[in-house]
């Protein structure tokens, strides 16, 4: 497992909100400035789906990130099952400094951890910002 985390400086409700509403999603679900998410869809539910659209902004590449969830604890805990099969956990707690966003999932093995961890950590680095301006 690979495990990034955030504090974030906002009310727990609106962290989980920014983290799980489309409206929110298709402005941070991005590694960099030369990608966007142009449509996401979420049933934030066990057994419910989502699916995020990840584009280069030059329309050269895209593709769909999605899965399935395996758990949902309101403005606690989201677990999911990619559709590679790969597993990820996702907790919300909040503390002195805010809410500490913690994200664990099991590496694909195209691309070394230390290129995945720096991705996955720029989105939640896109995602910290967008719920602290939210």
């Amino acid at each position: 497992m690979i495990t990034i985390k955030t504090t974030i400086n906002a009310p727990l409700e609106k962290v989980w909100d920014v983290w799980t509403k489309p409206e929110f999603i298709t402005q941070w679900a991005f590694a960099s400035d030369d990608w966007e998410c142009p449509a996401a869809e979420n049933d934030l539910r066990v057994d419910g789906t989502f699916k995020t659209v990840m584009s280069a902004k030059d329309k050269s590449f895209s593709f769909d990130f999605g899965g399935v969830y395996t758990a949902v604890q309101e403005h606690a805990l989201i677990e999911y099952t990619m559709g590679d099969g790969r597993r990820v956990s996702v907790t919300f707690k909040e503390t002195p400094e805010g809410i500490l966003v913690t994200e664990s999932f099991d590496p694909e093995t195209e691309n070394s951890e230390e290129m995945q961890r720096a991705g996955w950590q720029a989105i939640m680095d896109n995602f910290k910002k967008i719920a602290e301006q939210a």
